[in-house]
């Protein structure tokens, strides 16, 4: 059987899985995490920092030669919107080739949710025919909905939890709603097309802040990822709990052990993109998995 690891460079962290491939699937063998901030590295010109740079391609060389010491046979490395946003984004793929050896690929936002998609919905309810799939990343915000691998609609919207940070300052739950209104607006100007499919009542979403989000309902630590795929969640809880954290000081934030602490900044901000999210498309809670566009990586290309 063979070993295969696939690094994702998001606008907030760098992740890392490594699967062993099997006849009819896979089996996660580890995963890998650090956050790199990428997005906050691009200048009002729209470039990359070097710093920037350097220390997301000190974090995926890292776990490249970590992969490779435990004998993958492959490795794929994508990255999402920080890198597509970038204009020297070339010099960075460039960078990356040379410390691992790889050609790395830059994905369309539309390709970043699909991949959310065929990951993120394992943890569907059996039976469960058409669903959502909503991934807040740091740079970006994708939606999809469909059926197994039947994709109806994927779009990609500039509205991450780093992108509004830089934008709108949330200091108390008061500075929520505009956060969460301009959220909104993006979200409708993405909705203007013909032939929408209909909003599934199923829902689940991805990334760091639903499993945040997961940890802080119920009360356990933020890598205990057991307990966190599967969990449901109320709109109304969901904003009970950004209230609570917008009324607190980041320093306050860090204490909590439900909360990663590189996301005790931006973790409101992500918060009031679901919200209005979900206030836009009228829905009532969300599913959260664990697995997201990595482990839909490794299903489009290795079992697609």
């Amino acid at each position: 059987m063979r070993k295969i690891a696939v690094i994702g460079i998001g606008s907030n962290s760098v992740r890392m899985l490594i699967v062993e491939i099997e006849e009819d699937g896979f089996t996660r063998l580890t995963r890998d995490r650090e956050g790199t901030r990428l997005f906050a590295g691009l200048d009002e010109k729209g470039n990359l920092s070097p710093d920037s740079m350097e220390k997301t391609a000190a974090a995926v060389t890292r776990m490249a030669v970590s992969a490779r010491r435990i004998g993958c046979d492959r490795l794929h490395i994508f990255a999402t919107s920080a890198s597509r946003d970038a204009r020297n984004g070339a010099l960075f793929l460039a960078m990356l080739r040379e410390r691992t050896g790889v050609e790395p690929e830059i994905i369309s936002g539309e390709e970043e949710a699909v991949l959310s998609f065929l990951g993120a919905t394992e943890v569907a309810p059996a039976g469960t025919a058409e669903c959502g799939v909503i991934d807040i990343g740091g740079g970006s915000t994708e939606l999809v909905i469909g059926e197994k691998a039947r994709i109806d609609l994927a779009v990609s919207c500039q509205m991450g939890a780093v992108r509004l940070y830089r934008l709108l300052r949330i200091d108390r739950a008061e500075d929520m709603p505009a956060v969460e209104a301009a959220a909104e607006a993006v979200l409708a100007e993405k909705w203007q097309m013909e032939n929408l499919p209909p909003v599934p009542k199923t829902w689940i979403g991805t990334g760091g802040t639903f499993t945040a989000l997961a940890a802080l309902e119920k009360g356990i630590h933020w890598t205990d990822r057991t307990f966190m795929h599967g969990t449901r969640i109320t709109r109304e809880r969901i904003r009970e709990i950004g209230e609570k954290l917008a009324a607190m000081p980041v320093e306050d934030r860090l204490k909590l052990e439900g909360l990663q602490p590189s996301r005790a900044d931006i973790v409101v901000h992500g918060i009031c993109i679901l919200l209005g999210v979900m206030r836009f498309l009228g829905i009532d809670s969300v599913l959260v998995s664990e697995y997201g566009n990595l482990d839909g990586y490794i299903r489009k290309h290795y079992f697609g």
